[in-house]
């Protein structure tokens, strides 16, 4: 007596080639695959992917189909993602799936420009979006946002409508007191202040709201590990030794909290000459990359020191908005699908995890 082996269903053959361009296990991908219409397998297959990388669908559609060597449809073929949220030791905030600390050890290495540069980039993958500039003392983001002059409106004179700048929703105590007003505050007041604006503003409901931290390990960075629902962290540094040291202890701040670190990002990686494409290394070589290592993390990006990134900042006119063709975009795009991609594997999604999304709220302000 002869016997067939029974052919894998569909669902298997692409989560094993999602496992293979993704270098990740089939039991990861499998969930991720399913009948668009369970009581109909000829319908097609939907695969819900848990991070963004919307720039890169079509690619990724293709080379399935590809190595499914012409016996799937392309029409029954269909690519969409769902961000769950995160567990938190903290209970979560009202319409944030997931909270976000973009931090360093030490100032100057380009963490703002950092965080606002990632949440354009998730945008264009995919994701909704915002920002919490928590740098109390030196608030950044309303300059990059280009709308300085801003302030939230209040219906209730509790809650505070968040800012709109080109598409993403942001708070900042640079939209509430003068710089100079915050930056004579004690570490405790400054805390309070922090955590009101995390807790007391009226989000849309955000995949991600990335929070740029103050440099440093002190008093309100505590504050934001302890108290805030923190889902993950972001470690900036740059190439060179003394950064490293700074940004070293960073990653220890937030082992100590039990804050998961997603990886590190080396900024300012090196200048590349204009003229002749040459690359320079400023600050050292591959620092970032020891580093990751060192603490078993991933390096989810090495950006280049480049002129168009601080004019941009300073004009208010965000890179991947006005750039978004451009190299020094993809750069940003690849961390960003680099982080999303971390998260979805590497942090727990909350039970109950609907319970805190109440739904967008009415009367964002700003601008378009």
């Amino acid at each position: 007596m002869f016997f067939s082996r029974k052919a894998k269903p569909a669902t298997q053959k692409v989560a094993a080639i999602l496992a293979t361009y993704f270098s990740v296990d089939v039991e990861d991908t499998l969930p991720w695959c399913a009948f668009t219409h369970p009581d109909n397998e000829s319908a097609g297959i939907t695969v819900t992917l848990p991070f963004c990388i919307a720039t890169q669908l079509d690619a990724l559609k293709q080379t399935v189909l590809e190595q499914l060597e012409g016996k799937f449809d392309a029409s029954k073929l269909t690519f969409k993602h769902k961000v769950a949220s995160g567990e938190t030791e903290v209970a979560p905030v009202t319409n944030i799936k997931n909270i976000i600390a973009v931090a360093s050890g030490k100032g100057g290495v380009g963490k703002s420009t950092t965080s606002i540069n990632l949440a354009f980039a998730l945008m264009q993958e995919g994701a909704k979006v915002g920002i919490l500039d928590a740098d109390i003392y030196g608030p950044s983001i309303p300059i990059m946002l280009g709308n300085p002059e801003a302030h939230p409106e209040s219906e209730d004179n509790k809650h505070m409508q968040p800012l709109s700048a080109h598409g993403l929703v942001a708070n900042s105590i640079g939209y509430l007191v003068p710089q100079e007003d915050a930056a004579v505050w004690r570490g405790p007041m400054a805390s309070r202040a922090l955590k009101q604006l995390l807790d007391e503003t009226l989000w849309p409901v955000l995949d991600y709201l990335i929070v740029d931290m103050p440099p440093g390990t002190g008093d309100i960075q505590l504050t934001m590990a302890q108290q805030a629902p923190l889902t993950a962290s972001v470690v900036v540094t740059t190439p060179q030794d003394l950064a490293l040291a700074d940004a070293q202890k960073g990653i220890s701040m937030f082992e100590k909290v039990n804050v998961p670190v997603l990886g590190l990002i080396e900024n300012m990686s090196y200048y590349q000459c204009r003229a002749c494409g040459t690359k320079d290394y400023v600050f050292a070589k591959d620092g970032g990359e020891a580093l990751a290592e060192r603490h078993g993390l991933p390096l989810l990006g090495q950006l280049p020191l480049d002129i168009h990134i601080r004019e941009h900042g300073d004009a208010g006119t965000p890179l991947l908005i006005t750039s978004p063709d451009s190299p020094l975009s993809e750069s940003y795009r690849e961390a960003a699908r680099a982080l999303s991609m971390q998260l979805a594997l590497t942090v727990k999604p909350r039970e109950g995890a609907a319970k805190h999304i109440k739904g967008d709220p009415i009367g964002i302000v700003g601008k378009a």
